[in-house]
């Protein structure tokens, strides 16, 4: 997993990303013209593919106690002159919509394009009328912990050494972190 310095733009694998407080002002927010729609080419499927292989090191994620082929999801994408930027992909579970990977390229972070992402799928799940919308990461992902709850989601329940399990052993995450426990997410939408 690679993420972009926020004062300096420098990208960073995941051994040195390090959190910090930071204020407002020395954030670098970038601003890009972009557009979103739902994946229905099998040439967006490839490059969906090539994200998640990229940013997770393998087409397979494990959320909610099920695997998923990332590529074979519902998925929307963000495009900058018809070139990927960024995806989300879900399924429906019950009475919610599970976020089941979500990826930006580095360069784009910080733009608001991945809160239009989750903007979209909560529009479709309350179309579908479906109550709550659902996403996990991993304990060591605090980025991502953040920014799920600036959007409205709450933590409510850890599966412990459900990561550690699936990948044989504990991986050293964001910060040096061990990557160990999946954190679960909702949002209630009605």
């Amino acid at each position: 997993m690679w993420k972009r310095c926020s004062v300096c733009g420098e990208m960073l694998c995941a051994e040195h990303v390090k959190l910090r407080t930071v204020c407002p002002s020395c954030i670098k927010k970038t601003t890009v013209e972009y557009t979103i729609h739902k994946v229905v080419l099998d040439q967006e499927r490839k490059k969906i593919r090539e994200f998640v292989q990229r940013f997770w090191g393998e087409e397979e994620q494990l959320t909610f106690d099920r695997k998923f082929i990332v590529a074979k999801l519902p998925t929307y994408v963000a495009k900058v002159e018809n070139n990927i930027i960024g995806f989300i992909s879900f399924t429906e579970a019950d009475d919610a919509v599970i976020i089941v990977a979500s990826g930006m390229l580095p360069q784009h972070q910080s733009s608001g394009v991945g809160t239009s992402l989750i903007e979209k799928v909560e529009t479709e799940a309350k179309r579908m009328l479906k109550k709550r919308l659902l996403v996990s990461t991993s304990n060591d992902d605090l980025p991502a912990l953040a920014f799920y709850q600036s959007l409205g989601f709450q933590l409510y329940e850890v599966k412990p050494n459900v990561i550690a399990e699936k990948h044989g052993g504990i991986l050293q995450g964001v910060g040096g972190l061990p990557v160990r426990d999946e954190l679960r997410l909702l949002k209630i939408l009605y």
